[in-house]
């Protein structure tokens, strides 16, 4: 049998008891005392280094510093970046890129 389109107000309708359930069966994520220090950690040192990078000059300025951004908008979100890499996200506003090379021998 073919199934019977919803009316548009059936489908927000449908929707919203879907959104409801969904929020009553929502498992919260409880974190240790030890990631909650991490996290912690996380946050203070971006913060430090979004204030600190705020007078500098550069092109690599203000793309490490929406980096930074969009890490402390996004630190509920699963995918989290390890050690290394969030490192290297604190110090990219501090330290300039390698200057290209012009290519080819004249």
């Amino acid at each position: 049998m073919a199934e019977q389109k919803l009316t548009p107000l059936q489908e927000t309708e449908a929707k919203r008891l879907a959104a409801a359930e969904a929020k009553a069966n929502k498992v919260s994520k409880a974190y240790s005392d030890e990631e909650k220090t991490k996290r912690k950690e996380r946050v203070e040192k971006a913060k430090d280094a979004l204030t600190r990078s705020v007078g500098i000059k550069g092109e690599h300025v203000a793309g490490a510093r929406t980096a930074l951004k969009k890490y402390l908008r996004q630190l509920n979100e699963p995918n989290q970046p390890d050690e290394a890499r969030f490192e290297s996200l604190i110090e990219a506003p501090f330290k300039a890129p390698p200057k290209k090379r012009e290519g080819g021998r004249f």
